[in-house]
């Protein structure tokens, strides 16, 4: 299958048509139609299934399965999707920071630095991280940025790295030194195994909506609709097959096991 093949499958995958410029305008496009329809969830490490950072199986991942993925995944496949059409995009290390300012584990998160033809950026991209930005942050910019999804801000920190700041709360920090897709197996294996990460402790599959935010863990359905959120359980296997279905895309033959602290 050719390269633009690939690249035609992805853009119907995320309900985008291909840019006639490489601009801002055009990154800010592509970036929140990825956020609407490609689903943040960790399903992987709870179906047992691998999870393997090479370019063709995270495009088959994402555009052909039509799943969705952590971080590495995310990342590493639309950067796949960027560089065919034409940005420029390397890849950043960054660790994410806790409620009490502890960084995580080296290569804890991936997000990348992306350049446009229109003398704007660089760009701070990220369509790993969950419930973020919407859109990309001008990653050289030290202002209050506003976006939908609340009021960013990146700081300089005194060993040369950069904090992401999320409505004043540190979120990660990154390395602004650039970086291989390889050189985060090391980190996609710990969060893929270790008892102390966040995601073998839970069970996630969530995406941005136009209006707000729909979340599944577990069994546990969220809506957030205008400002408002909702919780539901969700009886039988059935229900939540259906959710996964109807939601986020997913098509599953079995669910993942819960892990224990979601079983609570």
């Amino acid at each position: 299958m050719s390269a633009a093949s690939v690249t035609q499958d992805y853009l119907r995958r995320i309900g985008a048509t291909r840019p006639t410029r490489l601009d801002a305008d055009a990154l800010r496009e592509l970036h929140v139609r990825h956020l609407l329809t490609v689903p943040f969830e960790n399903l992987s490490i709870h179906l047992g299934e691998d999870i393997v950072l090479e370019e063709k199986a995270l495009l088959d991942k994402v555009v052909y399965a039509r799943r969705g993925g952590f971080c590495y995944e995310l990342g590493g496949a639309f950067a796949a999707l960027l560089r065919d059409l034409g940005f420029r995009v390397a890849f950043l290390q960054a660790r994410s920071v806790d409620s009490e300012g502890r960084p995580g584990i080296p290569y804890d998160h991936l997000a990348l630095r992306v350049e446009t033809d229109d003398g704007t950026g660089p760009w701070l991209v990220d369509v790993g991280f969950g419930d973020h930005s919407h859109y990309p942050l001008a990653l050289e910019d030290r202002g209050e940025q506003e976006d939908p999804g609340g009021t960013f801000r990146i700081e300089e920190t005194s060993d040369g790295d950069v904090d992401v700041l999320r409505n004043g709360e540190v979120q990660y920090r990154i390395e602004q030194r650039t970086r291989e897709l390889s050189d985060f197996r090391a980190g996609a294996w710990y969060h893929r195994t270790s008892p102390a990460s966040h995601f073998t402790r839970s069970l996630v599959c969530s995406r941005l909506t136009e209006a707000g935010r729909i979340t599944l863990s577990g069994r546990k359905l969220v809506t957030t609709l205008d400002g408002e959120r909702t919780e539901r359980i969700l009886e039988g296997d059935d229900e939540v097959l259906a959710a996964y279905r109807d939601h986020f895309g997913i098509v599953l033959d079995l669910l993942p096991p819960e892990p224990s602290s979601d079983k609570s």
